[in-house]
């Protein structure tokens, strides 16, 4: 016959049970850190794609002249959202010879307009630095 030998109570540190309690606890907060984790960073993304963007553009194509350039804009936006968007052109050396806003108050989500941007010499490129709402 054997005899299963126990051994003294909190003599040689704590149980396995106290261990094995420890670790289910350490896991189960490190999946709710996660999965909390997870959701902060799909709502960042989400609002960074969709949800902050009441207004927004792009150059579709340009046309240079001695002291003009004449952008074609599409923008999007919210349909009662007015705001502006900010063109700036450079010459072949790199220097700006031109920037100026323009407005867009239309009610509605899609504008495609051609905007005539006044140089001060060479106008190479179009740029749109960016849409603002207000």
């Amino acid at each position: 016959m054997s005899a299963v030998q126990q051994l003294p109570e909190g003599r040689y540190g704590s149980s396995r049970s106290a261990d094995a309690r420890a670790d289910r606890k350490l896991k189960i907060t490190g999946i709710v850190l996660g999965a909390l984790f997870a959701a902060l960073m799909i709502w960042f993304g989400w609002y960074y794609v969709v949800g902050g963007s009441k207004f927004s553009g792009e150059v579709i194509a340009f046309d240079t002249n001695k002291n003009n350039v004449q952008a074609h804009l599409e923008i999007r936006k919210d349909t009662d959202a007015t705001g502006y968007c900010t063109i700036r052109s450079q010459d072949a050396a790199g220097a700006e010879v031109g920037r100026a806003d323009f407005r867009f108050d239309q009610k509605t989500e899609r504008i495609d307009k051609v905007v005539t941007l006044k140089t001060t010499g060479d106008g190479t490129t179009a740029e749109l630095l960016g849409c603002h709402a207000d």
